[in-house]
């Protein structure tokens, strides 16, 4: 019994040392914020601070950065609620999203779309 205690104490305090050192959800690549797909990530400007303003159709053209509810914060990288209660990374308060139409890693053909969407730097 006090084996199984022992081995059980060991697992949790490496699951918890394991997990201060999680990856971030974005890395950059060329200058830019990409996805763990290596996918361009991009930024809104009709978004608030820490608060999406795509929601519904434009969401499904600009896919959120989702995030669970067990991610946290760190360097520089912030979890906000999205208007579904679903989660989604943010950068500097910025929420990040992929667009539909990129098509391989390294593509970043929403940049500029509609003068509101820009790639994360």
């Amino acid at each position: 019994m006090n084996l199984i205690r022992t081995t059980l104490t060991a697992l949790a305090a490496l699951g918890l040392a394991l997990s201060a050192y999680a990856a971030p959800p974005a890395k950059m690549t060329d200058g830019m914020l990409t996805g763990a797909n290596g996918m361009t990530l991009y930024t809104f400007d009709k978004d608030s601070t820490g608060k999406s303003a795509c929601n519904g159709p434009c969401a499904t053209n600009w896919p959120p950065l989702m995030a669970t509810d067990m991610d946290k914060a760190e360097a520089g990288y912030t979890v906000i609620t999205r208007d579904d209660g679903k989660k989604q990374w943010a950068y500097r308060d910025k929420p990040l999203y992929f667009w539909a139409k990129d098509t391989k890693a390294g593509d970043k053909t929403g940049d500029g779309f509609n003068g509101a969407w820009h790639v994360a730097k």
